[in-house]
């Protein structure tokens, strides 16, 4: 078992390898982006990735706390769900009205890859190798269809 702190520790490393690691990639836009901390611009719209001790993910979430406004951004994402998959070249997981971790009602666009854990370091390269091409994508995904986005 791993204390508190070391747990935090590794996690940090983690991010900071991943964050060393896309460093070089700009964005669709030909920006510099901090991929580990991926700013969509759009308020309550965040794309997150997560390294857990049993998975990896890569998503959208929408945190709207309104409930039917966070229905019709997750409406308009449904009208895009072809191009989503297209660019990504896989199916991903929709869920409407999912709690998070600390109990909020949000929804969420997410692929997951079971079995890794992020506190063994072995497994990094497949975390790494997992969300790598996933948030780039989902990047390109966001710069063509954002504009669509932003009235709300």
């Amino acid at each position: 078992m791993y204390s508190r702190a070391e747990t935090s520790r590794i996690r940090k490393e983690f991010w900071l390898a991943f964050g060393q690691y896309l460093k070089p990639i700009r964005s669709a836009s030909g920006f510099r982006v901090n991929w580990p901390n991926y700013k969509t611009g759009v308020k309550d719209v965040y794309f997150r990735m997560k390294a857990e001790r049993d998975f990896a993910s890569v998503g959208i979430e929408i945190c709207h706390s309104d409930v039917e406004l966070q229905e019709l951004f997750f409406e308009q994402f449904v009208q895009f769900k072809k191009l989503l998959e297209v660019e990504q070249e896989e199916e991903w997981s929709w869920q409407l009205h999912a709690e998070n971790e600390i109990g909020q009602t949000i929804s969420k666009i997410e692929k997951v890859l079971p079995g890794v854990n992020v506190m063994d370091q072995k497994d990094w390269p497949d975390i790494i190798s997992f969300l790598k091409p996933r948030i780039i994508k989902l990047d390109a995904f966001w710069d063509n269809v954002k504009p669509g986005f932003e009235e709300f």
